[in-house]
């Protein structure tokens, strides 16, 4: 249900301005803890559950899998569900039993379908480290823009690069960021970084902005991630960064319109809000004005 309202909207909800690679390789089938890979409906089930939580790595494994290997599946982890088809035989008894031409009995394949439960390798502690390897990063890195990373650094927010999704933790009051070299280009990463720091500045120790945001993909919801998008848009013009549209800036696209029709000036709130958001980003920079 999901791909499908992402699709409809126009966003192909696997494709993200970064690629987090796996040492096992950049795409992947997803893959027992043997390294055989899944087939048939798993293979979406699995990519799914990887999407929805962030999950770099392609090994999925049981309960007692991790802990033959010697690891352990984290407290108050969720798995997810996968499905083994097999076959068993029997022989029919009375008229149904099947016989040959020798008039023997003949066993019948009787097919089934068995749900079980995995979890990601990411979901799991002491597992052998091929399980959570990543690549080796290239010899030739992306090239950083210096006056960006200045600029972040000097915000002092806490910035925490690992795994494969870009947000911002209010609880933590930490933004997680994918490693920088797996963005395609650096504006891009700065882009990310900028929209992750708006939404930093909502904190109560900050400018406190509560929209009202309840619940993923509600109203307050939607207000909020239309101010971090502008923010964005303004700190890189101010950064003189022009980087790509992300893929996933489209999915925002029908809650926005539904804020906007709902109130026509809530465009001007969402640009007055972005703006001190940005505002109070450059008061943490030093007095020395750039350059």
């Amino acid at each position: 249900t999901r791909i499908v309202e992402e699709l409809e909207r126009g966003v192909r909800p696997w494709l993200k301005p970064w690629n987090a690679e796996h040492a096992a390789g950049r795409i992947t089938r997803p893959l027992r803890h043997t390294g055989e890979a899944y087939r048939g409906i798993n293979i979406l089930t699995l990519w799914m559950s990887a999407e929805l939580n962030g999950y770099a790595c392609p090994f999925w494994l049981t309960f007692q899998q991790a802990k033959e290997l010697g690891g352990h599946v984290r407290k108050g982890e969720h798995g997810s569900p996968v499905v083994y088809a097999s076959t068993f035989k029997v022989k029919d008894a009375g008229k149904k039993t099947e016989a040959n031409d020798d008039g023997h009995d003949i066993d019948r394949d009787i097919p089934f379908l068995k749900e079980y439960t995995v979890f990601n390798a990411e979901q799991c502690d002491g597992l052998p480290p091929h399980f959570t390897a990543l690549a080796e990063l290239p010899r030739e890195t992306l090239p950083r823009i210096e006056r960006a990373d200045r600029f972040f650094q000097n915000t002092r927010a806490v910035i925490r690069h690992s795994g494969n999704r870009a947000y911002y933790a209010i609880t933590g009051d930490y933004v997680q960021m994918p490693p920088f070299e797996t963005f395609r280009d650096a504006e891009s990463h700065a882009a990310t970084l900028a929209h992750e720091l708006t939404h930093w500045t909502r904190h109560p120790s900050r400018l406190d902005r509560d929209l009202g945001r309840k619940t993923w993909g509600d109203e307050g919801y939607a207000m909020e991630e239309l101010v971090a998008e502008l923010g964005s848009a303004f700190l890189c013009a101010d950064l003189q960064l022009t980087p790509e549209v992300r893929d996933d800036h489209a999915s925002y696209i029908d809650s926005w319109l539904k804020v906007l029709k709902h109130d026509k000036r809530a465009i001007v709130t969402a640009a007055s809000l972005a703006t001190k958001a940005i505002d109070y980003l450059h008061h943490l920079q030093p007095s020395t004005p750039p350059e």
